[in-house]
C-alpha cells in the first residue's frame, strides 16, 4: 500500500477536491474545515496558512499541532483498505481523512464523523 507519492503532494491541491465532494452532496466548506480541524488540532488560521504555503501532506501531518486521540475510532474500508490496520501512521492518518470527508459525503451527521 506504499504510495508515497501523496505524501509529496501539496495539501491544497487536494483540499478543493474534499469541499467539492462534499458540496456535491449538499454539505458546506465550513465542515469540512472543521473535520480537518477536528483531526489534526490546526485551527482555522493555521489551516489556512498550511494551504496558503502549499505544504505537502507528509509535512502537514508532521506539524499538526494535535492529531485527536479519538482518530483511533475511526473503522472501516476507504480505497479497499481497512483504516485501523493500516500500519503506516502517516498513509493512516490521510485515510483516516479521506473516510471523514467520504462519511460527510454520505450524510452523516457531524456528530457521528466527530467521534462524539
Amino acid at each position: 500500500m506504499q504510495n508515497t507519492k501523496i505524501f509529496t503532494t501539496a495539501f491544497a491541491s487536494v483540499y478543493p477536491h474534499y469541499v467539492q465532494k462534499a458540496e456535491k452532496k449538499e454539505r458546506t466548506k465550513q465542515e469540512v474545515d472543521e473535520i480537518i480541524c477536528w483531526l489534526t488540532g490546526y485551527d482555522e488560521k493555521s489551516l489556512q496558512d498550511q494551504l496558503d504555503k502549499r505544504t505537502d501532506f507528509k509535512t502537514f501531518f508532521e506539524q499538526a499541532p494535535q492529531m485527536n486521540p479519538n482518530a483511533s475510532l475511526i473503522k472501516g474500508m476507504i480505497c479497499g483498505y481497512r483504516v485501523e490496520e493500516i500500519e503506516d501512521e502517516l498513509m493512516r492518518n490521510i485515510r483516516y481523512l479521506d473516510k471523514m470527508i467520504d462519511e460527510l459525503a454520505k450524510g452523516k451527521k457531524m456528530e457521528k464523523i466527530l467521534r462524539e
